[in-house]
């Protein structure tokens, strides 16, 4: 993807710096969105190419205008309705679906310059679905939406190709929200699902009742358990040179050293198991290579581009107390059983990797 993933991820730094300093729509569109387009290769400066105030007739409606539009061919092919920075989207989404059943297009972006929806007419030819098929976060970018985002490149686009895939992606997003509801809070016919092949007697209220609480448990330690298996195979494949190093070091130490007495620091599996687990959590924001450990005796730093004064987060899995200390303002700690419980901390982990990554 040539550097499109830099470019993206150097406006979001942009806007992260600039974001509480925008308060209207025409400010939205001149410092963010036009900008968004840029980098999708679009020339906004061309109106035969990103068309601004493009006129699109609503029935006996006329002159309604949506705020862009990409013109190819000397058709519209992407209408785009630009909100505030600070307004919620869901209220807008009828005005483009007005929008849309006028034009020849066949996609729609409703954005507020952070929040990007993309809708097509998958349900019913002609009509805007109500729901779109693929969501983009400007603040929250992962891998696998920026490949998506790519197709709509100038120089990829195709209409074809991205509407074979939107089904895909749609009924994906749809399912991955279905499923973290449920992860949260199992609903009876979700839990009586589960039970089909496991109870075998009728699944009445109070059957469901009992269970919730068994399915919620279970549902979180196989996630944890596939994630452990993860984890162990990273370390295996990915850091066998740093337990080689680290034992390296030890039995130097244990050679040279007269004073057997002396405390020798040992990188425990477990630290390195909570290694990989930041590491990965902030693998969708920074360059994997960017995060480096130092270890010392109470406890194992993890730091952003090997630099101390960076340190992201410190472990504490020497004994049994085991512990996160976050570099947040008020150094905040938590107590923690397992290292894989480092998971549900990933939000404000994130947010510490990007206070230093400026």
């Amino acid at each position: 993807m040539d550097n499109f993933p830099e470019l993206m991820r150097t406006l979001s730094k942009r806007v992260e710096k600039i974001k509480d300093s925008i308060s209207t729509e025409e400010a939205t569109k001149t410092s963010i969105i036009m900008p968004f387009f840029q980098a999708l290769n679009y020339d906004v400066f061309n109106p035969e190419e990103f068309l601004p105030e493009f006129v699109a007739d609503v029935g006996i409606k006329k002159g309604e205008k949506v705020d862009f539009a990409i013109i190819q061919d000397n058709q519209p092919i992407i209408l785009v309705e630009a909100k505030a920075i600070n307004e919620k989207l869901q209220k807008h989404d009828s005005q483009l679906f007005r929008y849309f059943g006028t034009t020849k297009a066949k996609f729609a972006i409703l954005t507020n310059g952070v929040h990007y929806k993309f809708f097509t007419d998958l349900e019913e030819q002609n009509k805007m679905d109500t729901n779109p098929f693929f969501e983009f976060n400007l603040l929250d970018i992962r891998d696998n939406q920026l490949t998506e985002l790519y197709k709509f490149r100038k120089e990829n686009f195709n209409v074809d190709n991205i509407f074979n895939t939107a089904s895909d992606l749609k009924y994906t997003n749809e399912i991955k929200q279905f499923l973290a509801k449920q992860w949260e809070n199992p609903s009876d016919e979700f839990i009586s699902f589960i039970l089909t092949d496991i109870y075998q007697g009728k699944k009445t209220k109070q059957v469901i009742e009992k269970f919730s609480g068994v399915v919620k448990k279970s549902l979180k330690q196989f996630v944890n358990d596939t994630l452990n298996d993860t984890l162990k195979a990273a370390i295996a494949n990915t850091n066998a040179e740093a337990v080689s190093e680290a034992v390296a070091t030890v039995s130097s130490v244990q050679t040279v050293n007269d004073e057997p007495e002396k405390p020798v620091i040992v990188t425990t599996e477990e630290e390195l198991e909570g290694y990989v687990t930041v590491k990965l959590l902030l693998s969708e924001f920074i360059d994997s290579a960017r995060v480096f450990y130092r270890d010392n005796q109470s406890y194992m730093n993890v730091l952003l581009d090997d630099n101390i004064r960076k340190w992201i987060c410190r472990l504490g899995f020497n004994s049994s107390n085991k512990f996160i200390t976050l570099n947040d303002e008020n150094r905040t700690t938590f107590n923690i059983e397992l290292v894989s419980d480092i998971i549900s901390y990933k939000n404000q982990i994130i947010e510490v990797a990007k206070k230093f990554d400026k």
